[in-house]
């Protein structure tokens, strides 16, 4: 198993930019994380240099998320934003050398009809994964639970499934995080062996708390298992809330720590 330190939740009791040192400081060979909060990509740039470390995933601007946006694809009125982020993450993902970014799909809208706004993500999707064809990146999509998200517009993996469908790309493949869907559906082997073929990068956090394994009902030494039994090629990607009082002190779980 190779495991990438989500540094958008990870390492929060330092700077953003000092996380990368201290996840290479921490033995991870790659990180991933959301659409920078305020940094300048430039200076994002250079830690990730600095630091030695593989990107294996970054958001698209997701919209203001501390005050609840989950996204911009099924938005009518935030397009433009979405579309003009796209070329400014591509920009970044060629520079740092990444190939996957993660388009969070929004939440229905008040006074909007469901599936007018799953036409509109759609669109949205297939408009970036074209652009994205032009670096060799792929454009992932995530469902995500609702239990704290409020009403995401894709919250089971069968949704999530039936969008990258819609949009109709080949560059376009299945984000899946463990962690939202034991809060959304279960069944996370069957899951897993279901859509394999989908899947381009995974996502955990043990349920329902959201901290490391080890902390919740998820057994994750069989989840693993599966993983490898399909042959699941990418990284692992640790999107959780430390229960200790720093990330470095969470990571006794790992399977021979961390395994490059």
């Amino acid at each position: 198993m190779r495991f990438s330190a989500n540094l958008s939740i990870l390492f929060r009791d330092s700077p953003f930019l000092e996380r990368f040192d201290r996840a290479a400081r921490a033995g991870f060979d790659a990180v991933e994380f959301w659409w920078p909060s305020g940094e300048e990509l430039t200076a994002v740039e250079a830690a990730i240099r600095g630091s030695g470390l593989e990107v294996a995933l970054f958001n698209f601007d997701a919209g203001d998320m501390p005050s609840g946006d989950r996204g911009l694809l099924s938005d009518p009125d935030r397009q433009s934003v979405f579309r003009d982020n796209v070329p400014v993450a591509l920009d970044l993902a060629q520079r740092i050398g990444c190939r996957q970014l993660n388009a969070l799909a929004g939440l229905e809208l008040p006074g909007l009809d469901r599936e007018e706004q799953l036409a509109l993500a759609a669109e949205n999707l297939r408009w970036a994964a074209r652009e994205a064809a032009a670096i060799d990146a792929r454009v992932l999509v995530e469902a995500v639970n609702t239990f704290e998200n409020g009403p995401y517009l894709v919250s089971r993996t069968a949704e999530a499934v039936a969008l990258i469908d819609a949009a109709g790309e080949p560059n376009i493949a299945l984000q899946y995080d463990a962690y939202h869907m034991q809060r959304m559906e279960g069944n996370l082997a069957a899951t897993i062996r279901a859509h394999h073929d989908r899947i381009a990068h995974v996502q955990i956090a043990d349920s329902p708390g959201r901290g490391e394994p080890g902390t919740g009902e998820i057994n994750f030494t069989y989840l693993f298992g599966v993983l490898e039994d399909v042959g699941y090629p990418g990284y692992i990607g640790l999107e959780y809330v430390p229960t200790t009082p720093t990330t470095e002190e969470s990571l006794g779980w790992m399977p021979a720590r961390v395994q490059n």
